[in-house]
């Protein structure tokens, strides 16, 4: 299940204060490796570590990482600061957070208090690399906006990983960030979506909130096998608590899978089948062929009847992000390969501004 093996590190690529990159040599080769500082402690040069090596043993898209699950230097290791809610329970990897809801935090009340995200937008996505895009054309439109980020367990657990969200916190370009059910490692940590929707809106005070997966997602070709399904629920739950749900739909004319040709199979399942309320759905338009096959796909569906479907030229949003600093990259394709995709989660963005600034009519529901 699990592939284990003994590295010794030979050099520090990158040190925060909850994660350092390192390399270490295993069998006699160099290899990355990361080690996520509050788990197993600090790092140096020339200490000894167990590694899990498995996803780069089945050369999975892990971006070339090995994980340190122990420094043999160090072992040992206590907890410190308050908070009894455990992530990734009953797992020798077991962690306590203070959960922002919990009996002992000082949010705690704020749960008990709270009435409605008052149509507050949220921005749902299914793939971490859609975050970019959605960050970068918000600010464009409004520099004053307060935007948090709500990172779900569906992919990468702890926070740490995503070098963006670091680069996008650090420069202040997000007023905080959530992470909910067994993902770790935000300002916040709540124990699900709901909670994580109100933490956002009541403590961070947000005026838009981005939910999405960490990096990494799984499918398996299947219809209901991948783990942007979770979409569909987070759409239902910001209905639910009185948000308005803005879903990212995943178009791509450059993945040669022809499953994600077009409007991704992943999102036709979700918005067709699996949320039970409407959201807003933003489609740019794009050249003739590729808007015919988008609505070929759409009229094979209930997609138009059961959401708030918006067709809208995008041709500002593709300037905002040639001009970002931000190197953006899905599925390892960069925006020049993929300019339909970052575009698409860019007018999400778009119409949120809207909603906000009260250009665009509130989802009829």
């Amino acid at each position: 299940m699990m592939n284990i093996k003994y590295g010794r590190v030979t050099e520090v690529i990158i040190k925060r204060q909850n994660i350092t990159e390192v390399y270490v040599v295993v069998e006699e080769k160099k290899q990355k490796a990361i080690n996520y500082n509050h788990l197993t402690g600090e790092i140096q040069i020339g200490d000894s570590v167990l590694l899990n090596t498995t996803a780069i043993d089945l050369a999975l898209g892990t971006g070339g990482y090995h994980f340190i699950i122990c420094n043999l230097n160090h072992p040992e290791k206590a907890t410190d600061g308050s908070g009894h809610i455990m992530k990734l329970r009953y797992t020798p990897y077991q962690l306590k957070v203070l959960a922002a809801e919990e009996q002992d935090s000082e949010h705690h009340q704020v749960f008990h208090d709270f009435e409605s995200l008052y149509n507050m937008p949220v921005i749902i996505g299914t793939l971490h690399s859609m975050l970019a895009p959605v960050v970068e054309t918000l600010l464009a439109l409004d520099n004053t906006i307060r935007i948090a980020y709500v990172m779900t367990d569906g992919a990468a657990l702890p926070l740490a990983l995503s070098n963006l969200v670091y680069d996008l916190r650090t420069s202040n370009k997000l007023c905080g960030t959530v992470t909910i059910g067994h993902a770790f490692g935000g300002d916040l940590e709540c124990v699900n979506i709901y909670n994580g929707l109100i933490a956002a809106k009541e403590i961070l005070k947000a005026d838009i909130t981005i939910v999405t997966m960490g990096p990494g997602i799984v499918g398996t070709g299947t219809k209901y096998g991948f783990t942007g399904i979770e979409q569909g629920n987070i759409i239902d739950a910001v209905t639910n608590l009185g948000g308005t749900p803005i879903a990212i739909p995943r178009i791509s004319f450059a993945d040669q899978r022809p499953r994600h040709q077009g409007i991704s199979h992943h999102s036709i399942t979700v918005l067709d089948m699996i949320c039970k309320t409407p959201a807003i759905v933003g489609i740019p338009i794009f050249d003739d062929t590729k808007h015919q096959c988008i609505k070929n796909q759409l009229n094979q569906t209930m997609i138009e009847q059961k959401h708030q479907v918006i067709f809208k030229k995008s041709d500002d949003i593709q300037d905002f992000l040639v001009a970002s600093p931000i190197k953006m990259k899905t599925m390892g394709r960069g925006l020049d390969q993929e300019m339909e995709f970052f575009t698409t989660a860019g007018l999400s963005a778009k119409l949120a501004n809207e909603l906000l600034t009260g250009r665009l009519c509130k989802l009829v529901r």
